[in-house]
């Protein structure tokens, strides 16, 4: 990860939480911004510790061996090696879309899972570009980082929609009106624009990885049109059968959005556009000396 994409992640990270701050602070004043400052600590405490475990556990992920499947095992070992990282568990996910993620606070503790329907799909070259793209998320740090911005945009959009209720709810307590610092006007538009916030910052992080992962994921596997041509099927299989019980808040993590949508979607997407990454996939270059591929692309410094 280079030094830019650290200090422009950690600069999204601090915005998050500065905007959780300051809406805690127009929801209860002082005392709402400490609420919220506390809660967004304990937010990346509980991302940090039990993420994983929730995602894997949401999508009905099992846990297979090098005996229950070697194909996928034995693939993700290889790349591992190859990637100087340490073995990560592996899982296969129940599911009709074509998609993959990986989780994990750490490298030491990571996971990669795989829907069954992927596996199906894609030949052992392609299976080994979308393996090598979730080993670069382990690799980059990036599954911490990005859950640990969906927990906390997760956390906006829970604390906005409780005051959005509170105020049908208690819209005619006069005492209510008086201990909001907002007005009716700004409390509308809070409600508004507070999660569109949240989801922008959460679709910048995620953006700006993807295409590192993609490049890096491609150099492991030392194929980047093999990657190519797994996004290109994955993009068809999730249009044909979205993932109907995939998240917004988990999105990200899939190699491509789990959901359908046409270009208009496409703009609040935490994915760039497939076409583009395909694009940047097939202009890498073979490089003579060290036999691995290098890009004409300038999305990495």
């Amino acid at each position: 990860m280079t030094t830019t994409n650290t200090i422009k992640t950690v600069f999204l990270i601090v915005l998050m939480t500065a905007l959780l701050i300051v809406i805690g602070k127009a929801i209860g004043g002082t005392s709402g911004m400490l609420i919220a400052f506390v809660f967004a600590i304990g937010m990346n405490f509980f991302s940090y510790w039990f993420s994983d475990k929730i995602v894997l556990k949401m999508y009905k992920a099992q846990e297979v061996t090098a005996e229950e499947n070697p194909r996928l095992y034995n693939i993700v070992a290889r790349l591992a090696q190859r990637a100087n990282l340490p073995m990560p568990k592996v899982y296969i996910i129940p599911s009709g879309t074509p998609n993959a993620f990986a989780t994990g606070r750490n490298k030491n503790h990571a996971a990669v899972a795989v829907t069954n329907t992927l596996m199906n799909m894609l030949d052992d070259e392609e299976l080994s570009g979308v393996i090598g793209h979730e080993l670069a998320h382990i690799y980059g740090k990036d599954i911490l980082i990005g859950t640990i911005v969906a927990m906390m945009a997760g956390t906006i959009m829970m604390i906005v929609d409780i005051f959005q209720w509170s105020m049908i709810l208690g819209g005619g307590n006069n005492d209510e009106e008086n201990s909001n610092p907002l007005g009716f006007i700004g409390s509308i538009a809070m409600i508004i624009l507070a999660p569109i916030a949240a989801t922008l910052i959460q679709m910048a992080v995620s953006r700006s990885r993807e295409y590192i992962a993609d490049e890096r994921g491609a150099q492991f596997c030392g194929n980047p049109r093999a990657l190519a041509s797994a996004l290109h099927k994955i993009a068809y299989g999730v249009q044909e059968h979205p993932m109907e019980n995939a998240k917004p808040a988990t999105a990200h993590m899939f190699i491509a959005s789990p959901f359908s949508g046409g270009k208009a979607l496409s703009l609040f997407s935490t994915h760039p556009p497939i076409d583009e990454r395909i694009k940047r996939l097939n202009n890498m270059q073979l490089n003579p000396v060290s036999s691995g591929y290098v890009s004409t692309n300038s999305f990495i410094r």
